[in-house]
């Protein structure tokens, strides 16, 4: 492409003096951190030892010896898409592949600095990855909110997007100092499939509505850039400003880490259409739809035979063409790498394999950091090119999504919103107070007896703290996975004795707990306090990225050594549970010296406050299981290799989740959780109608119905395709809930439907609608729900049709034992 018309000297070297001044206050930011600091470097866009917050800065240019006005690219009145071709065709075919992989190399020639794609923030920002996050003198930490599954146990889809947002602005800051860079790879929003699956902690649960929800919520606080009073909207969504890149991961069918012999980089996921349409694809199209996503991470597995990330009708045709993603799609860090050397596909080579994801719609490819690694594309970009396997315009292609997506982020022009944030707006007091408000949303009551909690601090004047030290003293687990350095870390036992200061421990290691020893030491120390509080669960060891477990128990022969304290204590005692996935605490459930049990989840820095809080009464607890607790003897009954979610007769499975399992297996079930008080609930809504005409241009689809359960006469119209619909139609209800007990507290209304119950292979109940509401003691609220029928009453059919059944639908509203319900009949009118 030809250069623009060279200026005179004069005139440069005035609009260069006029750059100096107008740079002043978007470089000032970042070259503080110029010089780095401790643990760090240069970063993102530096300059012979400057940094700078954006590309297009005459002075970074000039002290390039280039002049930025002969480049188009870095012409803002000019729209996104032009630019992006001036950049991508001034390139030579060397420098475009260099530019393909996540530490892409830049080109100097025409300006372009380099720039580390890879970054994480998953519960906060995080400095896993080859250095693109660091943490310094500047920036010695960030906020380091619950992990993920605690977070959705709060069921409150402000709260996600307030942390997303917070994050969203620690990032912006670290950016400005030199810290960070604007991609994020976050959020994980596989679903819980098997209770076993190591990653558990990272997503929001079993509910691929839940998770849906979740990713929409998360990703608006991450990319989401209010727009100024008066300012116009754009209206191409491929050049709407976003704060910070948020990438939707990994898609898709991706739950099997390393189970015996079944691991991630060769397990080929056996998975039916209605599955993939139903629960695999569900969070990641709402992600994109209605989170408006930038990034869509593909994942290590096959899906029936094919990878994720060379499957074109996963890519191209799903979620860029049928979905709309306005951004790129990267690999998982070495998927391409891993068809050659591990699932060994098609016995490609690196260039085949290369040109195959290419042209099944990847635009980067992560590859891992050892030492002299390097990513298939960068490696085998311009072989595959040279060799005919892909177009150079394949190539020009990719680089136009990943390059879009940083002009939309002010990469390249600077975005003013963000410019004035650094390190006083890290870790602030109201950061720090939404991590311990999130923790304290997420903690789930799983039981209490007689009201064993809360404990009166006023009453309590000595406590006895026993668990593993990891766990009183949680500094480690706590922070979860995939975390970055915390603002600080609150302890159980720091929160603990800023309540009751005598506070007795007993902490034990796992090999020393349930030695005679160590459970002698516990049940004196249990005998001396007016309360017990026992601290065990799991950790990082158990269950994390590239480990899923084998049972659903204890480890380290907790349960015996929790039973001899609590045998051993003069009253019932407190045991809070430290893990992700559920575990099987029968024994404690079954124990009537075992008062009461409390899931904290891995709570983030501030969990020991929200422990404390919860167990002595300042909290009311309101959270709920996001995914089923099933009893160990569940996993011998399913491996974790069968992808099915409805109960398979022929193999003797009994299905997944609480949509499909209604086997004996079940501790506690998805949405449970008590209260400090009691709700009741109440509304004029006891059925409802629904006629929906059924145009010329629609088409009737057939149901599966129960074998001697179909209805006679058959329905003229037995189901209605939801795609050739205008979905206009809603079911109205008004819920009040009451508060009778005597402290106030969070309710979260959970909405389900169930379809005719002649239906086949439908789920027992799906949920459809949630909300967190506060009611004060001996108060009630109103709470309004608006179900679009076609959202709301749909099914996915054996087809993998989407379709509204006719008949005789039900609303469930409520858990547990506190529940309500109503018919709707829906009539598809021909």
């Amino acid at each position: 492409m030809p250069l623009a018309a060279m200026a005179s000297a004069s005139s440069i070297l005035v609009a260069l003096l006029c750059a100096i001044a107008a740079a002043a206050v978007s470089s000032s930011a970042a070259a503080a951190a110029g010089s780095g600091g401790a643990g760090g470097g240069l970063g993102p866009i530096s300059t012979n030892g400057r940094n700078y917050t954006k590309v297009c800065d005459p002075v970074r240019f000039a002290a390039l010896g280039l002049d930025m006005s002969r480049f188009r690219y870095c012409d803002a009145s000019l729209p996104y898409a032009e630019r992006v071709r001036d950049l991508v065709g001034r390139l030579s075919l060397e420098e475009k592949v260099r530019n393909l992989g996540d530490q892409a190399e830049g080109a100097p020639r025409v300006g372009l600095p380099p720039y580390k794609w890879w970054g994480e923030a998953l519960h906060g920002v995080s400095d896993v990855g080859p250095g693109g996050t660091w943490f310094g003198d500047v920036v010695p930490g960030a906020t380091s909110f619950p992990l993920v599954i605690n977070s959705a146990a709060a069921f409150n889809e402000s709260l996600w997007r307030a942390i997303g947002g917070v994050v969203s602005t620690e990032i912006r800051a670290m950016y400005n100092l030199g810290h960070a860079e604007l991609t994020y790879w976050s959020p994980n929003i596989n679903v819980v499939r098997d209770p076993r699956w190591g990653r558990a902690s990272e997503t929001p649960g079993e509910d691929p509505f839940v998770v849906g929800r979740y990713a929409v919520n998360f990703v608006r606080g991450m990319q989401d850039v209010v727009i100024a009073a008066g300012a116009a909207a754009t209206a191409d969504p491929f050049s709407r400003p976003i704060k910070v890149s948020s990438c939707c991961k990994h898609f898709a069918a991706y739950d099997v880490d390393a189970w015996f012999k079944a691991d991630r980089l060769t397990f080929d996921a056996q998975v039916e259409e209605r599955d993939m349409v139903e629960t695999f694809e569900r969070p990641f199209e709402m992600c994109i739809r209605d989170g408006d996503a930038s990034c869509v991470m593909c994942s290590y597995n096959r899906i029936n035979g094919i990878p994720a990330c060379a499957d074109a009708r996963l890519l191209s045709e799903t979620v860029r063409s049928q979905w709309q993603l306005h951004g790129y799609i990267v690999s998982d860090c070495d998927s391409v790498r891993v068809m050659v050397r591990d699932a060994k596909w098609l016995n490609y080579t690196g260039v085949e394999a290369t040109a195959a994801a290419m042209k099944a719609g990847l635009d980067l490819d992560c590859g891992m950091f050892w030492e002299g690694a390097r990513d298939f594309f960068t490696t085998y970009g311009v072989d595959a090119v040279r060799q005919g396997k892909i177009k150079e315009a394949d190539v020009d292609n990719a680089l136009g999504n990943v390059y879009t997506t940083l002009m939309r982020l002010g990469f390249f022009d600077g975005m003013p919103e963000f410019e004035s944030l650094g390190a006083d707006d890290v870790c602030t007091r109201d950061h720090k107070e939404l991590a311990a408000d999130a923790a304290r949303q997420g903690m789930v009551l799983l039981k209490n007896d007689a009201r064993r909690l809360p404990l009166d601090p006023s009453k309590i004047n000595s406590v006895s703290l026993v668990g593993l030290l990891e766990h009183i003293n949680a500094t480690d687990v706590m922070l979860g996975d995939y975390r970055g350095k915390p603002c600080r870390i609150v302890t159980p036992y720091d929160a603990i004795r800023q309540v009751v200061n005598a506070t007795y421990v007993h902490a034990c290691d796992s090999g020393a707990c349930s030695t005679a020893e160590g459970m002698g030491r516990a049940s004196r120390t249990a005998k001396i306090a007016d309360a017990t509080i026992v601290i065990a669960g799991l950790n990082m060891s158990v269950e994390r990225e590239s480990n899923d477990r084998e049972d659903l128990l204890l480890p380290w022969n907790q349960s015996s050594w929790i039973n001899a304290v609590a045998e051993a204590s003069t009253t019932p005692i407190v045991l809070v549970i430290m893990s992700a996935g559920g575990v099987d605490v029968s024994f404690a459930q079954n124990n009537t010296k075992i008062g009461a049990i409390v899931w904290a989840g891995y709570p983030g820095e501030e969990g020991g406050t929200a422990i404390a809080d919860v167990l002595f009464g300042k909290y009311n607890p309101g959270g709920r299981l996001p995914l089923t607790w099933f009893k160990n003897e569940y996993v011998n009954q399913i491996p974790m290799t069968s992808m099915a979610l409805r109960p398979d007769a022929a193999h003797g499975y009994p299905g997944r989740t609480y949509k499909f399992y209604g086997g004996p297996a079940v501790l506690y079930p998805f949405g449970h959780g008590l209260s400090y008080t009691s709700f009741t609930y109440a509304s004029g809504t006891t059925g409802a109608t629904v006629t929906i005409p059924i145009g010329a241009w629609e088409h009737c689809k057939m149901l599966t119905y129960k074998s001697g359960k179909a209805p006679s006469p058959s329905p003229a119209c037995p189901a209605l395709n939801v795609a050739s619909h205008r979905c206009d139609e809603v079911v109205s209800f008004s819920l009040r809930v009451a508060n009778t007990g005597g402290v106030g507290g969070d309710h979260v209304v959970p909405v389900y439907t169930a379809p005719p119950p002649e239906v086949g292979d439908a789920p027992r109940k799906q949920l459809v609608e949630f909300r967190r509401v506060f009611v004060p003691a001996g108060a009630a609220v109103d709470v309004p729900f608006a179900l679009n029928v076609c959202k709301t009453f749909a099914i996915v059919e054996e087809t993998a049709y989407t379709v509204v059944p006719s008949g005789v639908s039900t609303v469930i509203v409520g858990d547990d034992a506190l529940a309500l319900s109503f018919a709707v009949t829906i009539n598809l009118a021909v």
